[in-house]
This record gives C-alpha cells, structure tokens and sequence, in this order.
C-alpha cells in the first residue's frame, strides 16, 4: 500500500526521546479513590481558584518535603546509587498545539512547595500559551532535541544517570493527566522516579489518582501513605490557600 512519508518533527523526535529513555525503568504503580470534598468547597468559593496541575504539583512537594525518599532518584554512574534532591522539582506534562501538531512538552518547575499556589498554577498557564522561545526549559529541551542521536542520547544519558543532574533535566516528580479532555485512568511513563495522573472528580467528590514509580527507589507500603498523605494536604494546606486567595464576591439583593 502507497503511503505518505512524513518527517517528524521536534516535538514528537522528544516523546519518542522520552520513551527510550524510560524503556529500562522497572516501574509499578498504585491507584486509589481520594475523598477531597473540603478542597472542592475551597475551590467552588475562589475568586480565581488554581488549575488541577497546579495543586497536585504544590500537594505532592509538600508531601515529598517531609517524605525524602520522594526526593529520591536512582543514578547509574559512576556507580549504581541512591541520590536524595535537597527539594523537589516538577516536571508537567503541558499539552500545546505547534505548527498544527498536538504534541505535550515538559515544564520544569523547582522547589514548588515554597512557591505560592497562584505562582505555581502562573507557570504552568504560561507555559500552555507563551511561544516557545519564551519558555527557558523549553529552550533547552528544543537545543537538545535538534542535536543529532547520537549526541542526544549522550545528553540523555549524562541528565539521566547522574544525580546531580536529574534535578536539572527530569525533576524528581512528573504530572500528567488528561483530565481537561474527559478523563480516564492514564497510567503514563517517564524516566522516573515518580509520576502523578489524576481523572475527573466524581459525584461523590472523590478523584482517582495513579501514583507510578521506579521500584528501585521505593516500595509499595510508602506509596499508599503517601496516597493518604496527598489527600489531606488537598484538603487542608491546598484547601486554606485556595480560601486565603480571596473568595468569590456575593452581590445584595434589593427588595
């Protein structure tokens, strides 16, 4: 059958990148149901309330700054080791449309639990809609992406298998979700260590999250507190930012 060839282009050369990348990754993964009623009752009472990305990103740093072992990443060189980030760093999976392409690109965002909750959901807003050049992690996945294999997967590998450097390129967490298009449970891979996806809330104001992470670093019992955990900073630290940042205004009225 006659096809049409087609070049691929930057942003898909990065997923396939990507993939490589997390192909020896012994990842497992775990799931649960979290009751965030009292975060919705925030949410619902904002004036300008934070996206889903954004409180699931300062949630889990929170979490992470008093679990180091979510700061932790597995490292290669120059000996197979265990290496602790003093804080965590995000990577978001932001979905973009560039040259017609729908393609998803990952935003770097350090320390997110000292960041405000509006500062956090700020970036990540930025990052949908600024152009690309505008954007200085995107800068330098899209330097990267240009080099010839071989060179990309040197730099890969150098961002990877040291640990110094995974903070730099990977972060120590990731969260994706395509929750915004309908939901589903998305069971998405990365290099690691660890990756967050979140579906739509329910009516029983519960929302499914999966937790995916490389097993080298941790094991299944950590996982499921740290599944209890994000459930009460949802609903306690994230709910009492949403309602410091001002709530809606509530008009009178006349007789």
């Amino acid at each position: 059958m006659r096809g049409t060839p087609k070049t691929i282009s930057l942003p898909r050369r990065l997923i396939i990148d990507l993939m490589h990348a997390s192909m020896g990754v012994p990842f497992v993964s775990l799931s649960r149901s979290l009751d965030i009623g009292p975060l919705l009752e925030a949410r619902a009472g904002a004036m300008a309330p934070a996206g889903w990305a954004a409180m699931f990103v300062k949630a889990f740093a929170l979490v992470a700054r008093d679990e180091p072992v979510l700061r932790t990443v597995y490292a290669k060189w120059p000996w197979p080791s265990l290496y602790e980030l003093p804080k965590s760093v995000a990577s978001v999976a932001i979905a973009r449309v560039e040259g017609g392409e729908e393609c998803v690109i990952p935003q770097r965002i350090a320390a997110p639990e000292a960041m405000t909750l509006t500062a956090v959901d700020a970036e990540i807003r930025h990052a949908k809609t600024a152009p690309i050049d505008e954007i200085p992690m995107f800068r330098k996945i899209m330097r990267a992406t240009r080099l010839p294999l071989p060179l990309r997967r040197l730099s890969w590998a150098i961002g990877l298998n040291f640990g110094r450097q995974r903070g730099n390129w990977f972060g120590s967490f990731a969260v994706s979700s395509v929750a915004a298009y309908g939901g589903g449970e998305l069971h998405p891979i990365t290099p690691g260590p660890f990756i967050v996806s979140y579906g739509v809330v329910g009516p029983d104001q519960t929302i499914h999250v999966v937790i995916r992470w490389d097993h080298r670093v941790t094991d299944a019992a950590p996982i499921a507190r740290v599944l209890t955990r994000l459930e009460q900073v949802l609903n306690t630290e994230i709910a009492a930012e949403l309602r410091a940042a001002g709530s809606k205004s509530i008009r009178a009225v006349g007789t």
